[in-house]
C-alpha cells in the first residue's frame, strides 16, 4: 500500500479553490506525505508527538494561518480549512496540535489581548518558537464549561488562580496556557507562562485515541499572575466559546481529510485484495460501501466550502459551524468503520492507517462539542427552543 496518496474529488471541488488556495493545499499535502507519513506509526506506537516537525510547520505559516499581522500568514478561511484537511489526512493529533496553537491560543490573544500581549506572544507562536495550550475543560465540566470550578481571586496587582483543567492538548509541552477561570462571578481568561510557581502540566497516559498527541491535566495551586496577563478584551463564557467556534471550523475541514485517507486506503486495497479469484472491488457489497463513503465525503466537502465562504463574508454563525463539525466527524468515523470492514482482519493492524484514524476520530467527535451537543445547538436555532438549559 505504498502508492502515492490520491484524494477523492468526485465533484471537481478543486475548481472552487483559488490558485493560491490550491498551491497551499498541495504544499501541505506533499509535506504530510514526505515528512509525516513515514514516521506517524512509530510515534503512534510510542505515544509521542513528532516535535522536531514543529519549526517546519511554522515555516509554512500554518499556525494562526488566517490571522493578520504579528507574523501570521493572513490566509483566506478556505486556505486555513484546506490546511486542516491535509494535516488530519496525516493524523488527527497533527491537526489538533496546529488547531490548538492557532485557534485556541493565538486567536484569543489576537482577538482579546492587549497590544503588549500580542507583540510578546504572537510572532514567536506563528513561528512555532512558543507553544500554547487552552485550559477550559475540567474533569467534571466538559459539555457545561460554565460550571467550571477554577477560580481567580484579585490580590493587588495580581490574580491568584486555583483549580485544574483536563484533556488539554499540548498541556505538558506548552510555553503559555490560556486558562479560563471564574473571577468575581464572571469568566475571565489569563495567560499563564510555563514555569510559573504552582503551575504544572501532567501528561495523561494509556490513551487508545490521539496517541501521537500530548494530552494533559493542568494543575494550578495558588498561581500568581500579574494583571498584565489578564485578557482585557472579553468577559464571560462568550470568550472561550468564540475560540471554540474558530477551532470547530478547522475540525470540520480536518475530519474530511481523515475520511479521504480512509477512502483512499480502502479503495486501493479493494483493487489488490483477491477473493474467489477476483479483486473484492468487483463485488457489489464492497462497491456499495465505497460509494457511500464517496458520497458523504463529497457532501462534506461542499458543506465546508460553503462554510468557508460564509466565514470569509462575515456571515458565518456558530450554529453553521456546529452543523459542519457534527457532520464531518460523524461521516469520517463511519468511513473508517466501513473502510476497516473492507480491509477485513488486515484493518486492525497498524500496517494500515484505518484503525488509527478511527480511534482518533472517537476523540474528535467528542471534543470541542460532542455530536449530541452540536445537535442541540442546531436544534435550538431551528425551533427557538433551548433543550440544553
Amino acid at each position: 500500500m505504498s502508492d502515492p496518496y490520491k484524494a477523492l474529488d468526485f465533484y471537481n471541488v478543486d475548481e472552487l479553490w483559488s490558485d493560491e488556495e490550491r498551491m497551499i493545499r498541495d504544499t501541505l499535502r506533499s509535506w504530510v506525505s514526505d515528512r509525516f507519513m513515514p514516521i506517524i506509526e512509530e510515534h503512534n506506537r510510542a505515544a509521542t508527538f513528532p516535535s522536531h516537525l514543529i519549526p517546519e510547520l511554522g515555516e509554512m505559516g500554518v499556525y494562526g494561518a488566517s490571522l493578520t499581522g504579528y507574523g501570521c500568514a493572513g490566509l483566506s478561511p478556505i486556505a486555513s480549512g484546506l490546511i486542516c484537511q491535509e494535516l488530519e489526512r496525516g493524523d488527527s493529533g497533527l491537526r489538533s496540535f496546529v488547531s490548538v496553537q492557532g485557534s485556541l491560543c493565538m486567536y484569543p490573544i489576537w482577538a482579546f489581548g492587549s497590544e503588549e500581549q500580542k507583540q510578546r506572544y504572537l510572532p514567536k507562536m506563528a513561528k512555532g518558537q512558543l507553544i500554547g495550550c487552552f485550559g477550559l475543560t475540567e474533569a467534571d465540566f466538559g459539555s457545561n464549561p460554565g460550571g467550571m470550578l477554577t477560580k481567580a481571586v484579585k490580590d493587588g496587582d495580581h490574580y491568584v488562580l486555583n483549580g485544574s483543567k483536563y484533556w488539554i492538548t499540548n498541556g505538558s509541552v506548552a510555553d503559555v496556557a490560556v486558562v479560563w477561570g471564574k473571577c468575581e462571578g464572571t469568566i475571565r481568561g489569563f495567560l499563564v507562562d510555563k514555569g510559573t510557581k504552582g503551575f504544572a502540566g501532567k501528561g495523561i497516559k494509556n490513551k487508545f485515541s490521539l496517541r501521537a498527541s500530548d494530552t494533559s491535566e493542568l494543575v494550578l495551586q495558588d498561581v500568581r499572575v500579574h494583571k498584565s496577563q489578564l485578557l482585557p478584551g472579553v468577559e464571560g463564557i462568550k470568550g472561550p466559546l468564540a475560540c471554540l467556534t474558530q477551532a470547530r471550523y478547522g475540525i470540520a475541514w480536518g475530519a474530511v481529510g481523515a475520511a479521504q485517507a480512509a477512502f483512499d486506503e480502502a479503495c486501493r486495497y479493494s483493487k489488490i485484495r483477491i477473493q474467489f479469484d477476483k479483486p473484492i472491488a468487483r463485488f457489489q457489497l464492497v462497491q456499495n460501501k465505497l460509494v457511500w463513503m464517496a458520497a458523504e465525503i463529497t457532501k462534506a466537502q461542499l458543506l465546508c466550502w460553503r462554510l468557508g465562504k460564509m466565514k470569509e463574508a462575515g456571515t458565518m454563525q456558530h450554529y453553521h459551524v456546529s452543523m459542519a463539525k457534527r457532520n464531518s466527524c460523524w461521516m469520517a468515523l463511519e468511513c473508517c468503520r466501513l473502510g476497516r470492514d473492507i480491509l477485513g482482519a488486515n484493518g486492525i493492524t497498524d500496517e494500515y492507517q484505518m484503525m488509527r484514524h478511527m480511534c482518533n476520530l472517537e476523540s474528535v467527535i467528542t471534543y470541542e462539542g460532542t455530536h449530541d451537543i452540536h445537535g442541540l445547538i442546531i436544534g435550538r436555532q431551528l425551533t427557538g427552543e433551548d433543550a440544553i438549559l
